[in-house]
């Protein structure tokens, strides 16, 4: 059995490099390999999966340090590490003897406030400058009616539970285990609300329409996730905002494609200007514009590089490269003279033995082999 290849090596960077270096050296190497770049060739497709195996771990900090560790052992056994524990073995472990004593991670550490989820929709040029969005959403926040206090009398607020003095859990034997569970008269908060607050029910909170501008910055990719720190929802007994979160959603452009800070642009051109050759001005990212010099004979799928003229790179002044991609477009619906032309210049090039169309001659002469049993 062959060993495994380095994950460094395969991506061909250093065991310093950062994240951002590891991500760009994937992309380069997936656009590379990528099964639709290399459909009849097998081992280009066993190289993609290669170089995603690679990124798979590189990308997540646990796993690659847990690589740089222990290699390629670090992944085998389901991710077995050093002493036969799955990176989320211990925590695994805890949540199951959590879940029985009624005492989830998340309920017994709690800080604050719930997060709230969002989502905004920018367009792709926006994605290029950046923009200040307005967003809007329901939150939680104190009452007020009772400023907070989930009591509708503001002399006699609340008193202590009675059922579990005040500490918000309940404890019981079962068995070998001693269970604790959140009190099931004040749920969890220690305190019973006497007079509850007609508004809020004696929770201290209601629910408030909000409205919140952001600020996206230049570069930012589709499917990304920005965190605005304590803008969530208020928790009950006084616990500080959760976060919020906006899910980012590049709405898909007309003209332009983006891979990372590459932007792609197909140029479609008359059959005649491909093959005179011409000038075209064609439109950029940024909003401006340039000029471009189409070469006499230009081939269908031909690609010119525009340096510096593609997508923002995310908290850098720098930009990435813009591709035009050719596309030769068939002239339809002829008029009689048009079409005279054109059958002139085919018989010109027939009897000049196709040498304006090498490549369509070529390939009938191996025709013509192949049927005479030459090849």
């Amino acid at each position: 059995m062959m060993s495994k290849r380095d994950y460094y090596e395969i991506l061909e960077v250093s065991r310093n490099a950062t994240s951002a270096e590891i991500k760009k050296a994937y992309r380069l190497k997936a656009m590379q390999f990528h099964p639709d770049r290399n459909s009849s060739n097998k081992e280009a497709e066993a190289k993609f999966k290669e170089i995603n195996e690679a990124y798979d771990v590189l990308k997540d900090e646990q796993k690659k340090a847990a690589y740089d560790r222990f290699g390629h052992d670090a992944f085998k056994n389901g991710a077995a590490g050093a002493n036969g524990f799955s990176a989320g073995g211990f925590s695994d472990i805890f949540d199951m003897f959590g879940d029985m004593m009624g005492m989830r991670r998340g309920e017994s550490q709690r800080r604050s406030g719930a997060d709230i989820q969002i989502q905004a929709e920018i367009l792709l040029t926006e994605a290029f400058s950046g923009v200040k969005k307005k967003v809007k959403f329901q939150t939680k926040r104190p009452c007020k009616t009772c400023n907070g206090s989930g009591s509708a009398d503001k002399s006699h607020g609340s008193r202590v539970c009675s059922a579990c003095h005040g500490t918000g859990k309940i404890r019981s034997q079962q068995g070998f285990f001693l269970v604790e569970r959140p009190c099931p008269t004040c749920h969890g908060t220690g305190k019973v609300i006497s007079n509850p607050c007609k508004k809020c029910h004696g929770t201290g909170l209601e629910t408030q329409d909000k409205e919140l501008e952001i600020q996206i910055p230049a570069g930012i990719e589709d499917g990304t996730r920005m965190r605005i720190p304590h803008e969530g929802e208020f928790g009950p007994n006084g616990l500080p905002a959760g976060d919020l979160y906006v899910h980012v959603s590049v709405l898909h452009h007309e003209l332009f494609q983006r891979d990372g800070a590459t932007i792609f642009c197909r140029i479609p051109l008359r059959m005649t200007q491909a093959t005179l050759g011409t000038e075209i001005e064609v439109p950029l990212i940024d909003g401006g514009r340039t000029k471009v010099k189409i070469p006499t004979g230009t081939q269908s799928g031909k690609q010119f590089r525009l340096r510096g003229k593609g997508f923002s790179v995310l908290r850098s002044p720098a930009r990435g490269d813009m591709y035009l991609e050719v596309k030769v477009e068939t002239p339809q619906h002829l008029t009689k003279r048009q079409r005279e032309l054109l059958e002139e210049f085919e018989s010109e090039e027939q009897e000049g033995q196709n040498r304006g169309s090498p490549e369509t001659s070529g390939f009938f002469a191996k025709v013509r082999d192949f049927f005479e049993g030459k090849s």
